[in-house]
């Protein structure tokens, strides 16, 4: 069982400034933030400075009721309530396996004195790595439930600065796209910005936007209203007015505010945990993130078969036997030559008015292949499009269970509005009960509650190596700065394990047997930059089996104790460790362009280690598969060079050194 250890410190109110109840000073811990509160002329206003150093200055907070219309103007502050919280807590998936968390905390409660006369409360946490705020809605007699229309929180950030982030057209969006890199100021009014952001100031200060605990509310994104960018909620299907109905009380999101010094703080922070709900699943014993195939990537190749290849059983057992073989933890079940693995008379890939995924096409013993792969040590995953699913969500689930499949992959939702939001919690609920893990794809980002449902093992929201079938959109400058916006929100879904290496002049598209832009060791270093707990190894085997780098893939966790950036320059490169058990995992990747820089071991406890080294060949940049493996004695006094080439990597397993 995860277990909870919540320490609740009440601070004395005059540790804070409170100026004629208008304004209101909350720091962290360690005193480096400062989040100030005002009520003056405007209405509710607040600062935020990190280490003296004013980052958003004059922002306003605003929510809007379709009863009273906006609230934010004309308010009254009435006696703000600190504390302190400390907390410990357990992730079975996430970047820590424990995690320890303090706080302070102010709840402000607010009312118009006048009118409607509402009364809704503020409230501010604030940790060493960020600041949060949240709007709740106390249950008030006669107020039972609310419509909310709008909520406008302003980001009025202090000067100009670099912004990287990615533009969506409209809330329709399965949040796939390329980031772009520029100033605030050249921002263009009336477009949707999708979180996380990350701006960067001068003196080498990093701020990122995202939200946390997004459970029964509206996805937020950011959005330049005259000069200034503000949060913008995706309303609910077939209008544009309303965003969000509630019954009170009733809290929104976290809007979460990550400030350092240092960017890599974003990757080892657990503030979007710390700020979701305690698990809701009882028993966890079931749960078993794992790495799995998914032949749709690589267009179903077999070798030379005595059977027909298909969506049978002997196509499925050619994968369940590799996985059995090479230590996989699962293979995915997704379709043969277009057509899905259940019973669907739709366009391809699309729920036509009889798509049942409770019935496999003939041909396919779905309870088959999972005892079979049972026996073998795997288990089995399918794939399923949402709008098959949900109409037929409980009889599926049911369905699944006997035949004895594990989890699923769900795709194409592509909204993030309170209806999608709350369909998606149904699943993770529901799945939970019929023991399935759950991987959302064409889906919103992470917001923290994988704490809540660690059945979820990752959800994509991102562009990933899929589009290889098709383009070559996806560049090692891409995966870069994945890493630092995507990859801040938690577990991120990429196809991951081509083994088919190429550079910009020998990448060709192949719908079969794609090609991957970036080194063998790109794609090995991918494995432990990026948080997933459902790490696809999704080449067909022959492309692996006595392939350099294929035991690295074999050995690399999905799961993790302890997580360290060691060396990040934003969209340049980045090295990220690692720690299962006593062993630490190292991965460094690069853009287009080559690096050579130096990877500390000094993060490692006293003692000797071995360090299994994968490098770029010193030819990678013409032959990109071509890496070079080294043995070491380290310790913590060991410095690694990490050469990479354009679009290379690097890999580096430690271990206890075994003596005699």
């Amino acid at each position: 069982m995860i277990a909870f250890r919540i320490t609740f410190v009440l601070l004395l109110a005059s540790a804070y400034q409170a100026v004629a109840s208008k304004i209101v000073n909350l720091s962290s811990p360690d005193k480096n933030i400062v989040f100030k509160l005002e009520n003056g002329v405007n209405g509710l206003r607040y600062n935020l400075s990190y280490k003296g150093n004013k980052l958003i200055e004059n922002s306003s907070l605003r929510i809007s009721l379709k009863n009273g219309g906006e609230f934010g103007g004309n308010i009254t502050f009435g006696n703000p309530r600190y504390k302190q919280i400390e907390e410990n807590y357990d992730l079975l998936v996430g970047r820590s396996g424990h995690v320890h968390s303090l706080s302070n905390v102010v709840l402000v409660p607010l009312q118009e004195p006048g009118g409607a006369g509402r009364e809704i409360d503020i409230e501010i946490r604030i940790f060493n790595d960020g600041a949060a705020f949240r709007w709740v809605l106390p249950a008030k007699t006669g107020w039972d439930k609310v419509v909310i229309t709008d909520e406008s929180d302003a980001f009025n950030f202090k000067g100009d600065p670099n912004a990287l982030v990615l533009f969506r057209e409209n809330y329709t969006t399965s949040h796939e796209g390329l980031y772009d890199h520029l100033p605030v100021s050249l921002i263009k009014s009336d477009t949707l910005m999708d979180l996380p952001a990350l701006f960067e100031y001068p003196k080498g200060i990093y701020l990122a936007v995202t939200e946390a605990n997004l459970l029964d509310y509206a996805g937020m994104y950011l959005v330049k209203q005259n000069g200034v960018l503000q949060s913008s909620l995706s309303p609910l299907p077939k209008q544009k007015d309303i965003k969000v109905r509630a019954s009170l009380p009733y809290s929104s999101p976290w809007r979460v505010l990550e400030v350092s010094d240092r960017v890599g703080t974003f990757l080892e922070s657990n503030i979007l945990t710390n700020l979701s709900e305690p698990c809701r699943i009882k028993d966890i014993s079931w749960i078993k993130p794992g790495k799995t195939t998914f032949p749709w990537w690589n267009g179903n190749v077999t070798p030379d078969t005595s059977w027909a290849p298909g969506n049978n059983y002997e196509t499925n057992m050619y994968y369940v036997d590799f996985c059995a073989k090479y230590g996989l933890g699962y293979h995915s079940v997704v379709e043969y030559g277009l057509h899905e693995w259940y019973v669907n008379d739709g366009a391809t890939f699309q729920p036509g008015p009889h798509a049942d995924p409770s019935k496999a096409v003939p041909g396919l013993d779905m309870k088959q292949i999972c005892d079979s792969a049972r026996k073998r040590g795997v288990g089995i995953r399918v794939w399923i499009h949402f709008y098959a699913l949900y109409p037929k969500l409980d009889q599926t689930f049911d369905q699944l269970e006997k035949w004895g499949v594990q989890g699923l992959m769900c795709d194409f939702m592509d909204r993030d509005d309170q209806e999608m939001v709350q369909m998606q919690n149904e699943i993770l609920e529901k799945a939970a009960q019929h023991h399935l893990h759950v991987q959302f794809h064409g889906a919103y980002k992470p917001t923290g509650t994988a704490r809540t449902y660690p059945n979820e093992f990752t959800r994509e929201g991102t562009l990933n190596y899929e589009n290889d079938k098709w383009g070559n959109r996806v560049t090692p400058d891409a995966d870069l700065n994945i890493a630092f916006t995507r990859l801040l929100a938690g577990s991120t879904d990429y196809h991951l394990g081509g083994f088919r290496a190429a550079n910009a002049k020998t990448f060709k598209v192949h719908y079969t047997a794609p090609m991957v832009l970036g080194t063998r060791c790109h794609m090995l270093g991918m494995y432990v930059v990026l948080e997933n707990e459902q790490g696809m190894v999704c080449d067909y085997p022959q492309a692996y089996i006595a392939r350099p780098g294929f035991e690295f893939l074999q050995q690399v966790p999905l799961t993790w104790d302890e997580t360290k950036v060691l060396n990040a320059e934003v969209s340049e490169y980045i090295t990220i460790a690692r720690r299962k058990g006593d062993e630490w995992y190292i991965g460094s990747i690069a853009n287009n362009t080559p690096h050579d820089i130096q990877t500390s071991l000094a993060f490692l406890p006293p003692g000797n280690y071995t360090a299994e080294i994968y490098s770029d060949a010193q030819d990678a940049d013409t032959d990109p598969d071509h890496l070079t493996k080294t043995v070491l004695q380290v310790s913590n006094k060991s410095v690694i060079a990490t050469k990479m080439v354009g679009g290379g990597g690097q890999v580096i397993r430690l271990y206890k050194k075994i003596t005699d």
